[in-house]
């Protein structure tokens, strides 16, 4: 009897024991799901680029303002004001149109006060987009929200940058809104023009190196390099060869490009891939210039090129 109930303390204990293990295990593998998940929420978060951030970011804003707006009506206008507050910071702010069917008065502008009050109804971009007559369209919409994209200069420069806004609509007591604002492109993306480039002499042309990803700020993980080349009428580079693959891609004009001497020609629209290690050379066989986009992979770099002869 007394070795039938140690036998059930002992089934009991093992029980226990086992419960104990089933629990651990079990709180481990929740551990290792929430840490997986984790690592997959922030590899997403990495994933997302600053762009598709900002454009989230001014979106949420947006909206948050036209909920004000439509809780306080007038009584939101001072907040969206305050320098240094959620609502205008940096280069970033809210403003308010007041709608009367396809009318528009500047409520809220706090990069300039003055320009408050006045009827923004017919303005445009720099490149006679009428944007008062597209926010309007958007904020009266089925929606009530939207995005629109044009061209403004950015405070205290004159010269126009693209600026892509996102506008909501509010009401209150009667009241038809129009609650806005937006980013400048250029800020979350990697752009260069040309006329804005350096050019050096490289092989015996004009050339500028519009990418490279050692001379970027952020290093976006590419490992190739685009390069602007000017070949002028008659001009021809010096012979090189490259450890690399190496692409031309001809924008203007017409020429030759010779790789280990043997004749290609070159003319708009056409792409050529030189093999590593050939030989080539660039000769302009007309009266105007040759344009061409350079693309190396890996990017380019001195001690991969060689001048022959």
């Amino acid at each position: 009897m007394r070795a039938s109930k140690i036998f059930i303390q002992f089934a009991l204990l093992i029980s226990l024991v086992l419960l104990l293990l089933s629990a651990s295990v079990y709180s481990q593998q929740e551990d290792q799901v929430r840490e997986q998940d984790r690592d997959k929420n922030y590899t997403q978060v990495q994933l997302q680029s600053e762009l598709s951030t900002q454009k989230d970011t001014v979106a949420l804003k947006v909206r948050e303002a036209a909920s004000l707006v439509e809780e306080k009506g007038e009584g939101s206008f001072p907040e969206f004001r305050v320098n240094g507050s959620k609502w205008l910071y940096d280069d970033f702010y809210i403003y308010v149109w007041r709608l009367n069917g396809t009318r528009a008065i500047r409520v809220v502008y706090p990069p300039d006060i003055q320009g408050e009050g006045q009827d923004v109804s017919g303005i445009t971009d720099v490149n006679g987009k009428p944007i008062g007559k597209l926010f309007i369209e958007t904020a009266l919409s089925e929606s009530g929200e939207g995005w629109v994209s044009y061209e403004w200069p950015k405070l205290g420069e004159a010269k126009p940058s693209t600026k892509y806004g996102f506008i909501k609509r509010a009401t209150f007591g009667g009241e038809t809104y129009l609650v806005g604002s937006g980013f400048y492109i250029e800020d979350y993306l990697f752009t260069r023009d040309t006329e804005n480039c350096e050019f050096i002499n490289a092989t015996g042309v004009s050339l500028c190196e519009l990418m490279h990803p050692e001379r970027m700020k952020n290093n976006p993980g590419i490992n190739y390099s685009i390069a602007y080349a000017v070949v002028g009428p008659g001009e021809k580079n010096l012979p090189h060869r490259l450890s690399n693959p190496e692409t031309y891609y001809t924008l203007e004009g017409n020429g030759t490009l010779y790789i280990d001497d043997v004749p290609v020609t070159l003319q708009k629209g056409k792409l050529v891939l030189v093999p590593a290690n050939e030989v080539r050379y660039v000769e302009n066989t007309e009266n105007s210039s040759l344009l061409l986009l350079v693309i190396d992979q890996p990017a380019w770099k001195a001690e991969n090129e060689e001048i022959i002869g």
